[in-house]
């Protein structure tokens, strides 16, 4: 029986069968291929979040934590899924850049996924509920690199802002519903309540992922609706190559192109006597004379592409000079090549801007997931419910993030996530003035947790897409830099590393100040982060500020990329 299943689902993941598989124009649509990342993107989000109004009564309840300790282990919970994903993001990226499948690297982390959530929802101590933390921090590795590069992959630089900017709904979403219905589940259905929930998901996941076939799997079933803009005659199908022809002492003009390196040393006599006149010395009479039409475009100039070694002398003068046709600055240096692309873009300063403001903007998100159920409970002595409920006005202004990655498309990144950062400034410090319990009070926090939601939405959007911006300069200016497949999914790798960050930092940061020093420093030290991280977001996103000025378009600065 087993077997039988196990035919079958490989029948359903495996894409290289000569028949089409069913339904492939859906299943590799953009459409598709989208709805597919922004579950997998909410699954993993949803999954995160169902905890955060749970864990603070559960770890009395099932892990015999102290009530006094229950901060400290909130945050380390927290934490570690950020710590599992800085960490396996690099990898997760490396592997996928040298996969020939995307889907399959989905697939696997699913499964981690799955054993992530049945650790946590069985575990009765730290030790389990750690591990299982850190197991779904990996699997959030493998959706965040290879997901968002497999967006890139089919939907291209031109739409990438917008596309993530349902990313950021799904995100978001995810994070509202997560705590809300995480609450409200558990404190009607009990604690395994939540869990039959995230199985569910998970299980939709699956469907999603497994039916899901990339568009350069799709291409192998495609047919042309009709003929190619450059269609091969029959004449040029049977055509002998120049060595299999007994005067390949003087190949055809047309062949030129297609010489191999054997051939160079003959080839290169031939282009000494004709120059860049051979369109004018009539072809020989053996081979058969391809239509113009139908040829290979001409070569202005065949000494460019059989130029002749510096080492060996030639009379020709024409010879003697550098070939032009290919400029200097079109090719990636030597030193680059030799590097790996992780490097390469380490190297950027307008990534590592990149990287540096996506960890601020995770920092600042993340923190209150540690401290604001706490705050609300103790405030206004709310139970799980109002601990979720309170995350609505945060999470909601990010449904604006489809226009805002429009905005990044067409005028780039640099002008919304400046100021998004600034606008963050004061509404995190005006959070300080939270200090007592109120119907007035409810309605400050969520007007300004609003607010805050708004900025946080306008920086977020445009990361996302900058690192594809980047990406692409840099292939603009130097071809082949990152190889046939790109590096997309190490580029996506390092900002969810930098992402995992401020996952990291920011609840242990929020939770160890309220601790030693109260909610009013917290929110202070949060405000001044945002206005700093302002800085660099200011100056080196579209590339160094000082070189080139954004003139309403996303790629100006490449020297700088």
């Amino acid at each position: 029986m087993s077997g039988h299943i196990t035919q079958g689902f490989l029948a359903l993941v495996k894409s290289d069968s000569e028949k089409p598989p069913p339904l492939l124009k859906h299943r590799s649509s953009k459409g598709f291929i989208l709805t597919t990342i922004c579950i997998a993107v909410f699954t993993d989000i949803f999954l995160y979040g169902i905890i955060v109004p749970v864990v603070p009564f559960a770890l009395t309840q099932r892990a015999g934590v102290a009530q006094e300790d229950v901060q400290h282990w909130v945050s380390v919970l927290l934490a570690v899924y950020g710590a599992a994903l800085l960490a396996s993001a690099p990898v997760c990226g490396f592997l996928a850049d040298r996969s020939t499948s995307r889907r399959l690297p989905l697939l696997v982390g699913l499964l981690a996924l799955a054993g992530a959530t049945l650790m946590l929802c069985f575990g009765r101590t730290i030790g389990v509920l750690v591990a299982g933390r850190l197991l779904q921090g990996t699997s959030a590795a493998v959706v965040w690199t290879v997901g968002l590069a497999l967006l890139v992959d089919t939907v291209g630089q031109k739409e990438i802002g917008q596309v993530m900017g349902y990313i950021s709904i799904s995100m978001s979403v995810s994070i509202l519903v997560a705590p809300l219905l995480g609450g409200v589940v558990y404190d009607r259905g009990g604690y395994y309540g939540v869990y039959y929930m995230a199985f569910a998901l998970i299980v939709v996941d699956i469907i999603l992922r497994t039916a899901m076939i990339e568009k350069k799997v799709a291409r192998r079933w495609e047919k042309p609706d009709g003929p190619t803009d450059t269609p091969v005659s029959s004449e040029q199908k049977q055509a002998p190559l120049p060595s299999q022809r007994k005067d390949s002492w003087l190949p055809h003009p047309d062949s030129v192109l297609h010489m191999t390196l054997s051939e160079n040393k003959v080839a290169k006599k031939w282009t000494t006597k004709i120059g860049p006149t051979a369109e004018a010395i009539p072809p020989p009479e053996d081979p058969p004379v391809t239509p113009r039409s139908k040829r290979a475009p001409p070569v202005s100039n065949p000494e460019t592409i059989l130029e002749e070694p510096e080492s060996r002398s030639n009379s020709n003068p024409r010879l003697e000079s550098p070939p032009q046709a290919v400029s200097s600055s079109d090719a990636p240096p030597t030193e680059a090549r030799r590097r790996p692309p992780i490097v390469v873009l380490l190297s950027s300063r307008r990534l590592l801007s990149a990287l540096y403001c996506a960890l601020v903007q995770s920092a600042l998100l993340a923190a209150w997931d540690a401290v604001l159920p706490l705050r609300v409970a103790y405030l206004f002595h709310w139970r799980s419910l109002g601990a979720g409920l309170i995350f609505l006005p945060l999470v909601l202004p990010s449904f604006v993030a489809p226009l805002v990655g429009a905005f990044a498309d067409k005028y780039g990144s640099r002008l919304p996530t400046s100021v998004g950062f600034l606008l963050a400034t004061p509404f995190l410090i005006l959070l300080r003035v939270v200090d007592h319990g109120g119907r007035g009070q409810v309605v400050i926090l969520c007007v300004l947790l609003a607010l805050l939601g708004v900025a946080l939405t306008i920086v977020m959007t445009p990361l996302l897409a900058e690192i594809t911006y980047i990406l692409d300069a840099k292939e603009k200016k130097h071809p082949g830099l990152f190889g046939q497949k790109g590096a997309y999914a190490q580029a996506y790798g390092l900002f969810n590393c930098a992402f995992a960050g401020g996952m990291l930092v920011g609840p242990l940061w929020a939770g160890a100040v309220v601790d030693k020093q109260g909610w009013g420093t917290m929110c202070l030290t949060l405000g001044i982060l945002a206005f700093v991280s302002a800085i660099p977001a200011f100056l080196f996103t579209n590339g160094w500020i000082g070189k080139r000025w954004t003139r309403g378009k996303k790629g100006d600065d490449e020297a700088d990329a």
